[in-house]
Protein backbone atom coordinates (compact mmCIF):
# COMPACT_ATOMS: atom_id res chain seq x y z
CA UNK A 1 0.00 0.00 0.00
CA UNK A 2 1.29 3.50 -0.86
CA UNK A 3 2.11 5.60 2.21
CA UNK A 4 -0.49 8.29 2.80
CA UNK A 5 0.34 11.64 4.37
CA UNK A 6 -1.88 14.66 5.00
CA UNK A 7 -0.37 18.13 4.71
CA UNK A 8 -1.48 21.60 5.77
CA UNK A 9 0.14 24.76 4.40
CA UNK A 10 0.97 28.04 6.12
CA UNK A 11 -1.58 28.74 8.88
CA UNK A 12 -0.64 32.30 9.96
CA UNK A 13 -2.80 32.56 13.04
CA UNK A 14 -6.03 31.34 11.46
CA UNK A 15 -7.43 28.95 14.09
CA UNK A 16 -10.87 28.44 12.54
CA UNK A 17 -9.33 27.64 9.17
CA UNK A 18 -6.97 25.14 10.82
CA UNK A 19 -9.84 23.43 12.63
CA UNK A 20 -11.76 23.20 9.34
CA UNK A 21 -8.71 21.70 7.62
CA UNK A 22 -8.42 19.11 10.36
CA UNK A 23 -12.11 18.28 10.02
CA UNK A 24 -11.60 17.58 6.30
CA UNK A 25 -8.60 15.41 7.13
CA UNK A 26 -10.58 13.49 9.75
CA UNK A 27 -13.39 12.89 7.26
CA UNK A 28 -10.97 11.53 4.66
CA UNK A 29 -9.25 9.34 7.25
CA UNK A 30 -12.64 7.97 8.28
CA UNK A 31 -13.40 7.04 4.69
CA UNK A 32 -10.11 5.17 4.38
CA UNK A 33 -10.49 3.53 7.77
CA UNK A 34 -7.09 4.42 9.22
CA UNK A 35 -5.07 7.36 10.50
CA UNK A 36 -2.03 8.79 8.73
CA UNK A 37 0.53 11.45 9.64
CA UNK A 38 -0.57 15.08 9.36
CA UNK A 39 2.31 17.40 8.44
CA UNK A 40 1.98 21.14 9.08
CA UNK A 41 4.40 23.06 6.87
CA UNK A 42 5.21 25.88 9.28
CA UNK A 43 4.35 29.55 9.67
CA UNK A 44 1.96 28.93 12.51
CA UNK A 45 2.06 32.59 13.52
CA UNK A 46 1.80 36.18 12.18
CA UNK A 47 -0.81 38.13 10.21
CA UNK A 48 -3.89 36.29 11.51
CA UNK A 49 -5.58 37.13 14.83
CA UNK A 50 -5.08 33.85 16.71
CA UNK A 51 -1.42 32.88 16.60
CA UNK A 52 -1.31 32.06 20.33
CA UNK A 53 -4.36 29.83 19.96
CA UNK A 54 -2.87 28.06 16.92
CA UNK A 55 0.36 27.33 18.79
CA UNK A 56 -1.57 25.95 21.76
CA UNK A 57 -3.84 23.85 19.52
CA UNK A 58 -0.88 22.27 17.74
CA UNK A 59 1.16 21.93 20.93
CA UNK A 60 -1.65 19.82 22.36
CA UNK A 61 -1.89 17.70 19.21
CA UNK A 62 -0.60 14.46 20.74
CA UNK A 63 -3.21 14.74 23.50
CA UNK A 64 -5.94 15.12 20.88
CA UNK A 65 -4.87 11.89 19.22
CA UNK A 66 -3.36 11.19 15.83
CA UNK A 67 0.19 11.50 14.51
CA UNK A 68 0.91 15.22 13.95
CA UNK A 69 4.18 16.66 12.65
CA UNK A 70 4.62 20.43 12.96
CA UNK A 71 7.52 21.95 11.02
CA UNK A 72 9.18 25.30 11.64
CA UNK A 73 8.54 28.20 9.29
CA UNK A 74 10.51 31.41 8.92
CA UNK A 75 7.79 33.41 10.69
CA UNK A 76 7.95 31.02 13.65
CA UNK A 77 11.70 31.57 13.84
CA UNK A 78 11.37 35.36 13.61
CA UNK A 79 8.92 35.25 16.53
CA UNK A 80 11.35 33.21 18.63
CA UNK A 81 14.27 35.47 17.78
CA UNK A 82 12.25 38.50 18.89
CA UNK A 83 11.41 36.85 22.19
CA UNK A 84 15.08 36.18 22.86
CA UNK A 85 16.21 39.69 21.89
CA UNK A 86 14.09 42.22 20.02
CA UNK A 87 17.24 43.60 18.35
CA UNK A 88 18.04 40.26 16.67
CA UNK A 89 17.42 40.16 12.93
CA UNK A 90 16.89 36.93 11.02
CA UNK A 91 19.53 36.91 8.25
CA UNK A 92 16.82 35.94 5.75
CA UNK A 93 14.99 39.20 6.37
CA UNK A 94 15.74 42.32 4.36
CA UNK A 95 17.69 44.98 6.24
CA UNK A 96 14.80 47.35 5.53
CA UNK A 97 12.44 45.33 7.72
CA UNK A 98 11.94 44.06 11.23
CA UNK A 99 9.50 41.44 12.47
CA UNK A 100 7.32 44.28 13.79
CA UNK A 101 6.81 45.80 10.32
CA UNK A 102 3.15 45.70 9.25
CA UNK A 103 3.63 43.41 6.25
CA UNK A 104 5.18 40.68 8.41
CA UNK A 105 2.35 40.50 10.93
CA UNK A 106 4.38 40.20 14.11
CA UNK A 107 2.26 42.71 16.00
CA UNK A 108 -0.82 40.57 15.39
CA UNK A 109 0.99 37.63 16.97
CA UNK A 110 1.88 39.67 20.04
CA UNK A 111 -1.68 40.98 20.37
CA UNK A 112 -2.93 37.37 20.39
CA UNK A 113 -0.89 36.92 23.58
CA UNK A 114 -2.37 40.07 25.12
CA UNK A 115 0.67 42.25 24.47
CA UNK A 116 0.18 45.95 23.69
CA UNK A 117 1.99 46.09 20.35
CA UNK A 118 0.93 49.61 19.36
CA UNK A 119 3.08 51.08 16.55
CA UNK A 120 4.02 54.10 18.68
CA UNK A 121 5.27 51.96 21.56
CA UNK A 122 9.05 51.37 21.82
CA UNK A 123 10.14 47.90 20.71
CA UNK A 124 11.96 47.38 23.99
CA UNK A 125 8.77 47.95 25.97
CA UNK A 126 6.83 45.55 23.73
CA UNK A 127 9.56 42.95 24.20
CA UNK A 128 9.53 43.35 27.97
CA UNK A 129 5.78 42.75 28.13
CA UNK A 130 6.06 39.77 25.80
CA UNK A 131 8.48 38.13 28.25
CA UNK A 132 5.70 37.94 30.80
CA UNK A 133 2.86 36.99 28.47
CA UNK A 134 4.23 34.35 26.08
CA UNK A 135 4.19 31.02 27.97
CA UNK A 136 7.44 29.12 28.35
CA UNK A 137 5.67 26.03 26.99
CA UNK A 138 5.04 27.86 23.69
CA UNK A 139 8.69 28.86 23.42
CA UNK A 140 9.83 25.30 24.03
CA UNK A 141 7.34 23.97 21.49
CA UNK A 142 8.52 26.40 18.81
CA UNK A 143 12.17 25.73 19.63
CA UNK A 144 11.71 22.01 18.99
CA UNK A 145 10.08 22.12 15.57
CA UNK A 146 11.92 20.08 12.90
CA UNK A 147 12.87 21.65 9.58
CA UNK A 148 11.82 18.78 7.34
CA UNK A 149 10.08 15.41 7.36
CA UNK A 150 10.10 12.82 4.61
CA UNK A 151 8.71 9.61 3.27
CA UNK A 152 10.23 7.44 0.56
CA UNK A 153 8.46 9.43 -2.15
CA UNK A 154 8.16 12.97 -0.72
CA UNK A 155 9.88 15.51 1.50
CA UNK A 156 7.91 18.07 3.49
CA UNK A 157 9.57 21.40 4.25
CA UNK A 158 8.52 24.99 4.81
CA UNK A 159 10.15 26.92 1.95
CA UNK A 160 11.88 24.37 -0.27
CA UNK A 161 15.31 22.86 -0.85
CA UNK A 162 18.53 23.84 -2.58
CA UNK A 163 18.46 21.82 -5.85
CA UNK A 164 21.33 19.39 -6.26
CA UNK A 165 22.18 19.28 -2.54
CA UNK A 166 21.44 16.03 -0.62
CA UNK A 167 18.67 16.43 1.93
CA UNK A 168 21.02 15.66 4.80
CA UNK A 169 23.27 18.59 3.74
CA UNK A 170 20.54 21.21 3.26
CA UNK A 171 21.15 24.52 5.02
CA UNK A 172 18.48 25.56 7.57
CA UNK A 173 18.35 29.02 6.00
CA UNK A 174 17.33 27.50 2.66
CA UNK A 175 14.72 25.20 4.21
CA UNK A 176 13.13 28.24 5.87
CA UNK A 177 13.57 30.98 3.25
CA UNK A 178 14.54 29.75 -0.20
CA UNK A 179 12.76 31.04 -3.28
CA UNK A 180 15.35 32.02 -5.89
CA UNK A 181 17.13 28.94 -7.21
CA UNK A 182 14.30 26.62 -6.17
CA UNK A 183 10.98 27.93 -7.49
CA UNK A 184 12.24 28.22 -11.06
CA UNK A 185 14.12 24.89 -11.05
CA UNK A 186 12.26 22.23 -13.00
CA UNK A 187 14.51 19.24 -12.40
CA UNK A 188 13.30 16.19 -10.52
CA UNK A 189 14.62 16.23 -6.96
CA UNK A 190 14.35 12.49 -6.44
CA UNK A 191 11.36 13.04 -4.17
CA UNK A 192 8.30 15.26 -4.49
CA UNK A 193 8.93 18.46 -2.51
CA UNK A 194 5.83 19.56 -0.59
CA UNK A 195 6.24 23.12 0.69
CA UNK A 196 4.62 26.44 1.51
CA UNK A 197 6.22 29.87 2.16
CA UNK A 198 5.40 31.50 -1.19
CA UNK A 199 1.76 32.54 -1.09
CA UNK A 200 -0.36 31.78 -4.16
CA UNK A 201 -4.06 32.27 -4.91
CA UNK A 202 -4.46 28.50 -4.47
CA UNK A 203 -2.21 25.41 -4.09
CA UNK A 204 -0.34 24.37 -7.25
CA UNK A 205 1.44 21.25 -8.46
CA UNK A 206 4.56 22.02 -10.49
CA UNK A 207 5.53 18.43 -11.23
CA UNK A 208 8.66 18.26 -9.10
CA UNK A 209 7.12 20.19 -6.20
CA UNK A 210 3.76 21.14 -4.70
CA UNK A 211 3.14 24.54 -3.10
CA UNK A 212 0.35 24.35 -0.50
CA UNK A 213 0.54 27.98 0.64
CA UNK A 214 -2.80 29.19 -0.69
CA UNK A 215 -2.61 32.50 1.16
CA UNK A 216 -4.43 31.78 4.44
CA UNK A 217 -2.39 34.62 5.93
CA UNK A 218 -4.20 36.96 3.54
CA UNK A 219 -7.69 35.64 4.26
CA UNK A 220 -7.82 32.92 1.61
CA UNK A 221 -8.86 29.33 2.42
CA UNK A 222 -6.50 26.87 4.08
CA UNK A 223 -6.67 23.87 1.75
CA UNK A 224 -5.33 20.61 3.22
CA UNK A 225 -3.98 17.94 0.91
CA UNK A 226 -3.42 14.21 0.97
CA UNK A 227 -0.29 12.78 -0.67
CA UNK A 228 -0.11 9.12 -1.66
CA UNK A 229 3.28 8.38 -3.14
CA UNK A 230 3.59 11.30 -5.55
CA UNK A 231 -0.15 11.65 -6.17
CA UNK A 232 -1.70 14.73 -4.60
CA UNK A 233 -5.34 15.50 -3.81
CA UNK A 234 -6.87 18.57 -2.19
CA UNK A 235 -9.52 17.84 0.43
CA UNK A 236 -12.89 19.54 0.04
CA UNK A 237 -16.37 19.20 1.52
CA UNK A 238 -17.16 17.00 -1.49
CA UNK A 239 -14.15 14.73 -0.98
CA UNK A 240 -10.83 14.52 -2.80
CA UNK A 241 -10.00 16.79 -5.72
CA UNK A 242 -6.92 15.74 -7.76
CA UNK A 243 -4.17 18.37 -7.85
CA UNK A 244 -2.48 17.54 -11.15
CA UNK A 245 0.93 18.71 -12.39
CA UNK A 246 0.71 21.77 -14.57
CA UNK A 247 1.90 21.77 -18.16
Amino acid sequence: MTARVYAVGDIHGQLDALAEAHALIAADAARTGEDAPVVHLGDLVDRGPESAEVVEYLRMGPARGGPWIVLRGNHDLMFRLFLDDHRTRDPGLSERHTWLDPELGGRATLRSYGVDASPDRPAGDIWAEAQARVPAAHRVFLDNRPLLWRTEAAVFVHAGIRPGVPLILQEPQDLLWIRRGFLEDGRDHGVLVVHGHTALPAPRHHGNRVNLDGGAGYGRPLRPAVIEGRDVFLLTEDGRQPLLPEG
